[in-house]
């Protein structure tokens, strides 16, 4: 067994899991087998991306909250005498000028350096977090197609019991948003027609460049990770709060992802905020993240989602544990 401390920070949240991991520690994929026991999970939404996409940068009071967060953590990770510990940074500090600044403040806090990973390491990862534990099971068809719908990036994996293709692209919730669907600074309330057709336009030319490399019609089942993917399972079900026993591994179809949507892009922010399973942090750009979904559905004619609450956390959880051994 080896205790390990999973630390995914994104454009939108960062997010720890600390889990025991026992089996034979061989890389994930090997065919070989590894269970993993939760010990700890949760998310703070920090807005690291914040403006990102204009200015290149990660603002002061972006990275202000991400490390108190990461306070926050170490005092989790201290309290639960973690071996080993593995932070992962995606979209916004991938394309921060800035970047240093964050790794410095990390590594101050947690006493790791957090990588930067490439779209491909996080693709990886994602799939391993979200297909480990639907071997074997009868009513999901392979090849599995896993999208991880980010803040700043969304990743596209298809595979069977190994990664087949992978793709990353700058199409996320927080970035659809802040490049289309902001006025003056504010979020739009609700979104004009043109705005939402602009979103439409640039999550499309991204499902082009995917589908260069990844076969995206050949997967049989759509598993959907993140933020954005819960939430609507969430709101399908009529949640009085969120709950993750309910939402993983539900489902929901394309023509109720479809209605939701057309829902929360025609509403105001205190509409979606009186939804009783909604994060207070997704208000504004679950409305974006929702259509990046629902797009990428009609393009592979899924007919469902399978939504699933283990993702890139656990595959960071699972490939940390097998290198300690």
């Amino acid at each position: 067994m080896t205790r390990v401390a999973a630390v995914d920070c994104g454009t939108n949240s960062i997010r720890l899991l600390i889990a025991d991991v026992t089996g034979s520690g061989d890389a994930p994929g090997t065919g070989t087998t590894a269970e993993l026991v939760e010990l700890d999970r949760r998310m703070t939404i920090v807005r690291l991306g914040q403006g990102v996409d204009r200015t290149g940068r990660l603002a002061p009071e972006a990275l202000e909250r991400t490390f108190a967060a990461c306070r926050e953590y170490a005092g989790l990770i201290k309290e639960h005498g973690v071996e080993r510990i593995r932070f992962v940074a995606t979209s916004a500090t991938r394309d921060a000028e800035n970047r240093d600044e964050f790794v410095r403040g990390v590594l101050e806090i947690l006493g790791v350096e957090p990588e930067v990973i490439s779209g491909d390491q996080e693709a990886e990862f994602s799939f391993t977090g979200a297909t480990r534990e639907l071997a074997g099971r009868e009513d999901l068809a392979k090849p599995y197609l896993v999208v991880d719908i980010g803040g700043g990036s969304t990743e596209f994996v298809v595979g069977e019991e190994h990664v087949r293709a992978a793709r990353s692209v700058d199409v996320g919730c927080v970035r659809m948003t802040e490049r289309h669907l902001l006025r003056d600074g504010a979020v739009t309330d609700p979104p004009a027609p043109e705005q939402i057709a602009a979103v439409r336009a640039d999550i499309e030319s991204a499902l082009d460049l995917v589908e260069r490399t990844v076969p995206l019609r050949e997967a049989r089942t759509l598993v959907g990770l993140a933020g954005s993917v819960t939430t609507l399972s969430a709101i399908a079900q009529d949640l009085p709060a969120y709950d993750t026993a309910r939402i993983h591994h539900s489902r929901v179809s394309r023509e109720r992802v479809r209605e939701i949507t057309e829902w929360l892009l025609r509403s105001t922010h205190a509409e979606r905020a009186a939804i009783p399973s909604m994060h207070p942090g997704r208000v504004d750009v679950i409305g974006a993240g929702a259509l990046v979904l629902l797009t990428i559905m009609e393009r592979t004619g899924a007919e469902e989602v399978v939504v699933s609450e283990h993702d890139i956390l656990d595959g960071i959880a699972f490939h940390t544990a097998a290198e300690a051994r």
